[in-house]
């Protein structure tokens, strides 16, 4: 008799019907459009001359970026009391051990750099001497002290880990994507909030 080859086995797992919170769904989604406005205004002010609009466009990355640290705390604090489900078992048998190694280690960075990009944004701003004013309204503490050499050191700090959170983005979707239409697992439908993909 043959025995199963791990790609079988891997189109041979049922779509688990263990799925995310609602509460999870909606935060997972609405961090992705906040990260991608932030990343995409970002992107596109740098390369803007000294003007008007692109002082606003970074307010609006600031906002956006004020917007993606509260949207993490929370989805961290439901995370925490809130355990996400498991992945299957046939699933998590099916998987090679590297790939498991690279699905926590992206989910553990993916967080952690939640928070160390705009951490870092707003220290810049501050060393920077320029206040963070949420929506044009509400002047948030300096995160720093005003200093010309700290935020040319923050700077790059800044960049890169926004580089990061880029590459390590792409990688998630690919990921998902993957699991989805290779593998054909249903891994996807756990946090698509519309019902089964």
């Amino acid at each position: 008799m043959n025995q199963a080859t791990a790609a079988d086995r891997v189109l041979s797992i049922p779509k688990s019907d263990a799925r995310y919170t609602p509460v999870a769904m909606g935060l997972h989604w609405l961090l992705a459009v906040a990260l991608l406005a932030m990343l995409a205004v970002g992107l596109y002010m740098t390369s803007l001359p000294f003007s008007p609009a692109r002082l606003q466009l970074y307010n609006w990355h600031k906002w956006a970026g004020i917007t993606v640290l509260v949207l993490s705390v929370l989805r961290l604090l439901w995370r925490l009391t809130h355990r996400p489900p498991p992945l299957p078992a046939a699933l998590q048998a099916a998987m090679p051990d590297w790939q498991r190694w690279a699905h926590h280690t992206t989910h553990g960075a993916l967080y952690a750099l939640f928070f160390v990009v705009p951490l870092l944004g707003w220290a810049y701003s501050s060393a920077a001497g320029f206040p963070v004013v949420l929506f044009g309204v509400l002047p948030l503490p300096d995160w720093v002290s005003a200093s010309p050499e700290l935020a040319d050191a923050l700077k790059p700090l800044h960049r890169w880990s926004a580089w990061a959170l880029v590459g390590l983005i792409a990688l998630h979707v690919a990921a998902a994507l993957k699991h989805q239409w290779l593998d054909r697992d249903g891994l996807l439908t756990r946090m698509w909030p519309f019902g089964r993909t």
